[in-house]
């Protein structure tokens, strides 16, 4: 009988705090879920676990499931579960959470675990290749820093050994890529603890990546209707308590600074700005819809423990929008907002790309009626639908402020992220009492919809390094080619060339030192660069470069001016294909 992975993590999970008890006793057990690449569990140990300690409780796991033991489900009162764990203090404190009742127990030989189940029938149904144990690290109880710090123990586990093997091989993979080591390699990019966590310095080749990102970025909007904003990046505090900020996000925002015995706040959100531009002046309908965009920097707190790389931060520069129209034209301006989103991600060189639906968040945080929810989910699923994208949905995943569509790509090792969102706000409009005059000659409440296609320059920039591995395209390549001597006697043909290259607008440099040519050509190998040009005496002699492609390949010997066109070509053509 086969189960769902979810099950066997989960099963596995017991079979790993078995085999800690069992080997550390006087072990106190925790939680142990499944999450998406395998399961955790955390222990308070009488003794540090290593990280070479592990094989020592593989093995003993392994040990466990051959033994062929099953898992039982017992159900029993608060009481007889209080009585049962009477010398586990976390499983205690969880119990006393749990409403009066049944409460369900899981064994497997003397092991027996708090839990929901459900379980494979036995630890025959197990297989002993298919985990790994991968990690050992720290985490507060319930996530909580007031709370004692438990060793947590985390593995990886999938439904068969192939899966497994590719998976590792997957992270094998995304270590080479990863944004931090790529970003020092490369020379792109630099953060500095010591200066302030989470905040990226751009160094000089990958501020050339994203001058022209961001020049493509502006052209594409303006040929798509919008209009470019700036905005200030402090306001009074009145402006987020209007907003709403300081209400549903302050926990994310940093400290007042009070300015002329006001509050000021550094803005963790563009929005609020757009919204006081827009009541500068009285508006007709027949202005409307107003598309309005801003690569606007915004700060937010995140705790020290999760900022990592590019891809969370402290400063960020938000690809923002923001679309106010009537309720009649809300349809057709999601409808553009996707299909604008789904060219940028395609001209990217994303393909696999995937919508998640979010719908009302439970409780009472939720502005808006329910039926406006529901109209405006309904707007979005239409919008997907006519894409023909394939969709999930994600109940409860929208703001507070309205439902959502979250684009999710797969990168080249296969890979989610998410970069877009497309976000109805039903808060805004009403706060800052937005309107329009309709044809009625009657003030209305116009719609609006907030946009991000990117994400976050910052956190886009880290995924589509990791996505190319650094192997940019022509048209994004910090330096699209480098012009290379044989030897010393033709550094001076060498600078010519790549004279001309930068005169015709072309990002290009010589390779003046005094290293062999070989060492040269790796160097501009290892920095991805996607030509070099080799010039000697013949290629000097004839006025032509020989040209050879960062993958190895060698193309036909050719004038400056002619490689120019051909790299002009591939430019205007955005080709990720060289």
């Amino acid at each position: 009988m086969s189960f769902p992975v979810e099950t066997v993590r989960h099963s596995l999970s017991h079979v790993m705090a078995e085999a800690v008890v069992k080997l550390y006793p006087g072990a106190k057990v925790a939680i142990g879920p499944a999450i998406d690449d395998g399961f955790y569990y955390d222990f308070d140990l009488p003794s540090p676990i290593q990280p070479d300690d592990l094989p020592a409780v593989e093995k003993e796991m392994r040990r466990i499931i051959s033994a062929n033991v099953p898992f039982k489900r017992v159900e029993v009162s608060k009481a007889e579960a209080r009585d049962l764990f009477k010398d586990e203090p976390y499983k205690l404190e969880l119990i006393d959470g749990l409403d009066d009742g049944t409460i369900t127990v899981y064994e497997q030989g003397a092991f027996r675990d708090l839990c929901r189940g459900p379980h494979v029938d036995s630890t025959r149904d197990l297989r002993p290749d298919c985990f790994k144990l991968r990690a050992v690290a720290g985490a507060y109880w319930r996530g909580d820093e007031k709370r004692p710090m438990l060793t947590r123990i985390y593995a990886y586990a999938f439904a068969s050994k192939a899966e497994l093997e590719a998976h590792l091989k997957m992270l094998e993979e995304a270590e080479k890529r990863d944004n931090r080591k790529l970003g020092k390699e490369l020379d792109l990019f630099s953060t500095h603890e010591e200066a302030g966590a989470g905040l990226v310095y751009w160094h000089p080749k990958g501020g050339r990546f994203r001058v022209e990102l961001e020049n493509w970025w502006r052209d594409e909007h303006y040929k798509n209707g919008y209009e470019i904003l700036f905005t200030p990046h402090i306001g009074k505090s009145w402006l987020w308590e209007t907003s709403g900020h300081l209400g549903f996000y302050k926990e994310g925002m940093y400290s007042p600074m009070e300015i002329d015995e006001d509050d000021y706040y550094i803005k963790p959100m563009n929005c609020p700005f757009h919204m006081m531009i827009y009541k500068n002046g009285v508006h007709s309908y027949r202005e409307l819809p107003m598309r309005w965009a801003e690569l606007g920097t915004v700060y937010r707190y995140e705790r020290s423990g999760t900022l990592h790389g590019l891809m969370r931060v402290r400063g960020f520069t938000q690809d923002d929008a923001h679309i106010i129209c009537t309720p009649e034209q809300i349809e057709d301006e999601i409808a553009e907002v996707l299909r604008f989103s789904l060219h940028m991600h395609k001209t990217l060189g994303f393909k696999d790309i995937k919508a998640y639906l979010a719908t009302r968040p439970a409780g009472d945080g939720a502005v808006g009626a329910p039926e406006m929810w529901d109209k405006a989910l309904e707007s979005l699923r239409k919008a997907v639908d006519a894409q023909g994208l394939a969709y999930e949905m994600d109940e409860g995943g929208g703001a507070f402020y309205g439902p959502k569509i979250d684009l999710k790509v797969k990168d080249a090792i296969g890979r989610e992220w998410q970069l877009t969102t497309i976000q109805f706000d039903f808060n805004e409009p009403e706060r800052f009492d937005l309107t329009y005059v309709d044809a009625d000659g009657q003030k209305k409440r116009p719609y609006m919809v907030h946009r991000a296609l990117l994400g976050s320059i910052e956190r886009f920039f880290g995924v589509y390094l990791e996505h190319t591995a650094g192997a940019f395209p022509i048209w994004l390549a910090p330096e699209q080619a480098v012009v290379i001597p044989v030897g010393p006697d033709f550094a001076d043909y060498a600078a010519e060339v790549a004279a001309e290259l930068k005169k015709a607008g072309l990002r290009a440099s010589a390779m003046l030192s005094d290293e062999r040519m070989n060492a040269k050509i790796r160097d501009a190998q290892k920095q991805k660069v996607p030509y070099m040009l080799v010039v000697g005496a013949k290629e000097r002699d004839e006025g032509v470069v020989a040209v050879r492609v960062r993958d190895g390949r060698q193309l036909p010997a050719m004038p400056a001016s002619e490689f120019v066109g051909m790299v002009r070509g591939l430019v205007e053509a955005r080709s990720l294909e060289l």
